[in-house]
């Protein structure tokens, strides 16, 4: 339990008993429970959009669900991915990429992307039948929550200085905690038609693969902010796919 309210304190705003203790070795640990997490994040946001629509039309509904799971986060994730995109975006070396992430403004390549992927996330929910949106959110935040555990598991992790504004993350994962990621991830996708979670499989270990080779290429590793980028665009590229499976398939 210690393990999972770690996770819980690190990833969400969900409260965590007080007394408990903190060491990097739980940190590590804590990342076999983060796709688990990501169920959790992914049944509050499908429960918020349940109780909206008692009430809303669809479109406002399905806004205030996805701001539930970002009120949820800390908005944890998409900093990440705002921040990848501005050191990516603008730095030409590992060092001023890194500077770069670090800085608490944002710049203008980090505002396009977090508003591109957000928008392309509520379009996406939106074009889908409401009635298969529920089931995709849980599973589309578990899953999004695996990759980021195996980029860990089989990437260099480049460390940052005191001076990062992000929060410490697990820089450690073993085969038991990858393992278990795994089994706690998988499950979710019997909350999916067979055919759909044919298609995101592949769909999600493409960009995990594309992604894994763009960050060696330019900076020989990950930082927190790049599990970030990576959950957020594995989450989105989840939703994109099933959009074309409801309306092609």
């Amino acid at each position: 339990m210690h393990i999972f309210f770690t996770a819980l304190m690190f990833f969400t705003r969900i409260p965590v008993p007080a007394s408990l203790p903190y060491s990097p070795g739980l940190l590590n640990k804590a990342l076999r429970f983060f796709p688990l997490v990501g169920a959790l994040v992914g049944a509050l946001g499908a429960g918020a959009l349940w109780l909206a629509l008692l009430v809303l039309p669809l479109p406002l509904a399905l806004l205030l669900s996805i701001l539930a799971t970002i009120f949820i986060t800390g908005a944890f994730h998409e900093d990440g991915f705002a921040d990848f995109c501005d050191g990516y975006g603008g730095g030409m070396t590992t060092e001023r990429i890194l500077d770069i992430m670090k800085e608490s403004r944002l710049g203008t390549y980090g505002t396009v992307g977090l508003l591109a992927i957000l928008a392309t996330k509520y379009t996406a929910l939106l074009h889908l039948p409401p009635s298969e949106i529920f089931g995709l959110l849980i599973a589309g935040h578990t899953l999004s929550r695996l990759l980021p555990v195996l980029l860990v598991r089989t990437t260099p992790y480049i460390r940052e200085d005191a001076l990062s504004k992000a929060k410490p993350i697990g820089n450690e994962v073993n085969t038991v905690s990858l393992w278990i990621a795994s089994l706690t991830a998988l499950p979710f996708l019997l909350l999916l038609p067979l055919q759909l979670t044919v298609l995101l499989l592949p769909a999600a270990l493409l960009v995990y693969w594309r992604f894994r080779h763009y960050i060696m290429k330019r900076t020989g590793g990950y930082s927190g902010d790049v599990l970030g980028a990576l959950q957020q665009l594995v989450e989105v590229t989840l939703y994109v796919v099933a959009v074309i499976y409801y309306n092609h398939f």
